[in-house]
């Protein structure tokens, strides 16, 4: 068993960096986005080169990520995680060191204290924000600025992977992942599809797949009258809704 997040995470592009590791749907917008493991790789990268090189951060530094489930979101996360920082994905607003939300729920964010600020807006093709809100940086235009290489400390497993008012280690969500994995009914090879309304904590959508060594097919706004379509197109092997 992995017993950190990064390396499960290098585990599952190591096995394949050119099947889709993380495929996401949003049936509102139609928008289909299929990242292989080497794509989501260099994704995860350049959010850490922007947390440590862009806004200074490093070990035992802490971020907000109060995005709902989206490609994005698993790419700032694991980003962020990647960059030995922790992460805190909601609840009563705590000082962190750095913030991403959604363009549209700024004004929910603000009471978060915090020096750094980054919007997005989740858009098809991660196009940039028309209008960025004051006080905030566009993430998408940001991390594009940066290096496709991380090449940080390795995280170690007693490292904080969540903060908030339950922190836990890396070495913790390793467990809680296999377990809640095998609560699932995933292994290694699934492909799992996730209605992100129904499982919208990362824990399930993200991290439990990710420690089976899964792929995702990760689906916002999911139409019910698709759902078997989509599991039969995705060739998916378990369906979370």
């Amino acid at each position: 068993m992995s017993e950190t997040i990064p390396q499960a995470f290098a585990d599952a592009v190591r096995r394949d960096p050119t099947t889709p590791l993380l495929t996401f749907y949003d049936d509102a917008s139609g928008d289909r986005t299929e990242l292989s493991g080497a794509t989501l790789d260099n994704w995860v990268a350049k959010t850490a080169n922007m947390l440590t090189d862009g806004a200074g951060l490093g070990d035992g530094d802490a971020v907000a990520v109060l995005l709902p489930p989206h490609w994005q979101t698993a790419a700032i996360l694991l980003g962020a995680w990647a960059a030995g920082l922790a992460v805190d994905v909601g609840g009563d607003p705590q000082p962190v060191e750095a913030l991403f939300t959604p363009a549209d729920r700024v004004e929910a964010a603000s009471s978060w204290p915090t020096s750094d600020r980054y919007a997005t807006g989740l858009l098809p093709l991660a196009m940039p924000l028309r209008e960025v809100p004051p006080g905030y940086l566009d993430y998408v235009v940001e991390v594009r600025n940066h290096g496709d290489r991380f090449a940080g400390a390795p995280v170690a497993r007693d490292d904080r992977a969540f903060a908030g008012p339950v922190e836990l280690s890396h070495l913790a969500v390793a467990r809680s992942a296999t377990e809640r994995a095998g609560e699932f009914g995933i292994v290694a090879a699934d492909r799992v599809l996730v209605d992100a309304r129904a499982y919208p904590d990362p824990a399930d959508w993200l991290l439990a797949p990710l420690f089976a060594g899964a792929s995702i097919v990760l689906c916002a706004n999911l139409d019910p009258a698709k759902t078997q379509d989509r599991a039969n197109t995705e060739k998916a092997t378990v369906v979370l809704d």
